[in-house]
């Protein structure tokens, strides 16, 4: 699919580590290294069950892009095939990407499925400075 991901719902921040804005849900590296992302994303879906005609090949992909471009910057990715008998389910992503001075990172949710999605409370973002 041609669509870009997008930023996705919040229940509340999920946030942690210095550099993070908790409005934007960015990490901005204060120096340029390479850092460890983690996410876990506790996801519900917020349709009912007797309209989900299409979950059965539903993917869900979550990404930690660099200044937002998934497509064109190194990014992490995981996919997530979604279950129709779930209504919450848990994905999770962790990597080393290298960020320039001042470039941020931030978590996307790419929903194939289409359907209303939101990431619950409980659900966190963090990066950790392996090394320059």
């Amino acid at each position: 699919s041609s669509h870009s991901p997008s930023q996705p719902e919040r229940e509340e921040m999920f946030h942690r580590g210095p550099g993070l804005n908790l409005t934007s849900g960015q990490y901005t590296a204060p120096i340029a290294g390479y850092y460890t992302f983690s996410t876990t994303l506790h996801i519900a879906r917020r349709e009912p069950r007797r309209k989900r005609q299409g979950w059965r090949q539903s993917r869900l992909r979550v990404l930690i892009c660099v200044q937002s471009r998934c497509q064109h910057n190194s990014h992490l990715e995981t996919v997530s095939r979604l279950e129709n008998s779930s209504d919450l389910f848990t994905i999770s992503v962790t990597g080393t990407l290298y960020l320039q001075a001042g470039q941020y990172a931030s978590v996307f949710v790419d929903n194939t499925a289409g359907s209303p999605l939101t990431v619950r409370s409980g659900s966190d973002f963090s990066a950790v400075l392996l090394g320059v």
